[in-house]
């Protein structure tokens, strides 16, 4: 026994802390957990009778950035005087930081507890062993960070050689050589594939992501046992596709890194991303990608735009501004921002607040948007008009492109769901029928794998029915489409996305000013390709924003020839229109859009000067019934106007003068009026069809 221990130690109990650094250590070092458990028998040769094993901390490092249970209620008993000694194979078992090894060493000085390890035992109130046990805790931390260096060079030095795979992403598989190819399991390529060409048609990930959920398509998974599953995409599935390395064809390391924090006291661990050009190893085309790398370049730059901030667009969302992101203010460079006002918040304005936000300066300008982007709009269709026809006929092949997609994925879908089915069945055909605890549930995987292939089988034919009623437009359809592009552009069912992602491929950048004295917008157009354009707009006046359609407008001038301000408003209301704040016309309304934009007030001396007509007055006219002369207008054989569906026909009286109009007065008069006559011997009060 040494002369270290006293009575006053043995009267105390003893602690054995046993400890491992990881998981894997405590799984397979199995000989070094022998060995730390066997010094219960050192302790009592020493001449302890009570010893408690403390062995929580089993799998967890004694580097300082993992909180352990056990070593803080080792410490505690150790500061109530409870304990004698403190024991462990090696001193390295404590700790490998110097503020936790102090402070055990310190806690053991002032209650006089004993430290004992499998070569000696330690007073910490004598002052060589406490330079002993200060020197040991020192070299322990300084074995550490060695170790771990020698093993992150050497680590890092065989990923700048490309060597270190650490785990292949879903669709790539390990070879023996040490390198990635791809999973040799064509629904898995051809999934992955689908989410590049989706992202390149949306140009978003949450678009791609949607879209996927709409059309009910799953995407691959790696699970951790390394097996390939089938789940619904959520955000970060999608995410970590477009983004990672290896679907380029590169070989990449160290994209991550560790970063420390301290959370209410205690140190937490955290991983942060690193931007690419302080990735440790970036190696291109070192395996066959599902995308070039210069492809993959583009989308990781398309995504990065798609994030708000500086000297960024962010993603084309659904508001209506169509250059948010786009326009910069000409006198402090600031990017302008979009806000609505207005009762309903309809009222688009842009406005510098960049420097009011941020630093409480004054604002720049601020300009109505409505006006800016009808002639941003009018400028990108003057530029898109030439390849009109191209671009809707690469529409329509998109569209079945998009169909075939999702058929093809379907397919693959029925292809697996059908071998899971059959191998189902073997395994069912296999088991003993008198065995019904194993045949009834291979029964039930077999009716759930034979009901998802009648459900996919169920999908496939509604697809190819969808698609088949849908007959392709002929090159016609297409011209007629392409020279209406205006209205296609203005229609309130265009997608205000789409619109703003065919601005931002077009245009790069906007600066705006506002020349007060003029009352003018400033715009300068710098289109992608270098070139530019300077526009000047005369600035929205106070109230412009809620102005009354111009379909509206059009249908006033031309009632306005037949009918009174009274009329007019009652014409209005039942055909369940409003005014441009969304109220019901009134005749003060009508009188007051009239005079703003300079519509004549209904007389009827200049109705008559003029011939202006309605449908019976011209019906009289000719002497021809008022449906006869409706049908003619219609088959534009006389003209007359029409402007609301539920109001008065005009037409002019020179209009009943022209040769058209005399030859359908002469054809009425030349037909032959029939009577109806009773079917002969017929017990019915059905009439001849002849």
């Amino acid at each position: 026994m040494s002369e270290k221990i006293q009575p006053q130690h043995l009267h105390r109990k003893a602690v054995l802390y046993v400890r491992q650094s990881s998981a894997y250590q405590v799984m397979h070092n199995l000989e070094s957990q022998k060995l730390q458990y066997a010094m219960q028998q050192r302790l009592r040769s020493l001449g302890w009778q009570e010893i408690e094993v403390i062995d929580e901390d089993l799998g967890r490092s004694a580097a300082g950035g993992t909180q352990r249970t056990g070593f803080e209620r080792m410490v505690a008993e150790v500061c109530m005087g409870r304990v004698g000694a403190v024991a462990a194979r090696e001193v390295s078992r404590f700790a490998r930081n110097s503020r936790e090894w102090q402070q055990l060493v310190e806690v053991c000085r002032v209650v006089d507890t004993l430290l004992v390890d499998h070569e000696m035992v330690y007073a910490p109130r004598q002052s060589n062993d406490r330079l002993l046990l200060g020197l040991k805790g020192s070299l322990n931390e300084y074995e550490l960070d060695l170790l771990r260096q020698r093993s992150v060079e050497a680590r890092h030095a065989k990923a700048r050689r490309g060597e270190l795979l650490v785990a292949a992403p879903v669709g790539f598989v390990r070879t023996d050589e040490a390198r990635l190819e791809k999973d040799p399991n064509r629904r898995v390529q051809e999934a992955i594939r689908l989410v590049f060409r989706k992202f390149q048609e949306v140009g978003a990930v949450r678009q791609t992501l949607l879209w996927f959920l709409e059309e009910g398509l799953q995407l691959p998974v790696r699970q951790s046992d390394n097996e390939t599953t089938w789940k619904r995409p959520t955000y970060a599935t999608v995410y970590r596709i477009l983004t990672h390395p290896a679907y380029g064809g590169a070989y990449a390391y160290g994209k991550t890194e560790m970063v420390a924090r301290y959370d209410e006291g205690l140190p937490r661990k955290g991983c942060r991303r690193r931007p690419q050009e302080r990735w440790l190893a970036l190696i291109p085309n070192t395996h066959e990608g599902y995308v070039d790398w210069e492809t993959f370049q583009r989308i990781r730059h398309a995504i990065a735009e798609n994030l708000p901030g500086p000297g960024r667009c962010g993603a084309a969302k659904r508001g209506l501004a169509l250059l948010a992101g786009l326009l910069r203010c000409r006198r402090c460079g600031r990017k302008l921002v979009v806000h609505y006002t207005g009762r309903h918040h309809d009222v688009l304005r842009y406005g510098c607040r960049r420097g009011w936000l941020d630093n409480g300066e004054p604002t720049c300008i601020a300009f109505g948007g409505i006006p800016v982007d009808e002639e941003i709009g009018r400028q990108i269709r003057r530029v898109l008009q030439p390849a009109a026809l191209e671009a809707a006929v690469q529409a329509h092949r998109d569209e079945r492109q998009h169909q075939n997609e999702v058929q093809a994925a379907l397919e693959r879908d029925l292809e697996a769901a059908r071998y899971a089915a059959n191998r189902a069945w073997k395994q069912f055909d296999a088991a003993d029928p008198e065995n019904r605890l194993v045949a009834d549930e291979l029964e039930r995987r077999w009716n759930t794998a034979l009901a998802q292939v009648h459900n996919l089988e169920e999908r496939i034919a509604q697809q190819e029915g969808g698609s088949s009623l849908r007959s392709a437009p002929t090159v016609e359809e297409f011209s007629e489409l392409a020279n209406d592009l205006e209205s296609v552009w203005e229609s309130p069912e265009s997608d205000a996305r789409l619109k703003k992602r065919i601005v931002r491929t077009l245009i790069e950048e906007v600066i705006a000013d506002v020349d007060s004295n003029a009352a003018e917008i400033i715009l300068h157009i710098h289109w992608k390709g270098g070139a530019h354009t300077e526009l000047r707009l005369p600035r929205r006046r106070r109230g412009q924003a809620t102005r009354t359609s111009k379909d509206i407008v059009a249908a006033v001038r031309s009632l306005a020839r037949i009918c009174s301000d009274d009329v007019i408003a009652g014409t209005l209301n039942r055909n369940k229109l409003r005014t441009g704040r969304g109220n019901r016309w009134t005749r003060e309304r009508v009188v007051s859009l009239r005079q703003w934009n300079d519509i004549p007030c209904y007389e009827q001396e200049r109705r008559l000067q003029e011939g202006w007509l309605n449908l019976k007055e011209a019906a009289l006219v000719l002497g021809i019934s008022p449906r006869t002369l409706r049908l003619a207008v219609e088959h534009k054989e006389i003209i007359g106007e029409h402007p609301l569906d539920d109001g008065p026909w005009i037409i002019n009286h020179q209009s009943l003068e022209t040769a058209a109009a005399l030859q359908v007065v002469q054809r009425v008069k030349n037909r032959t009026p029939t009577t109806a006559k009773p079917i002969s011997q017929s017990k019915t009060l059905a009439f001849s069809d002849t």
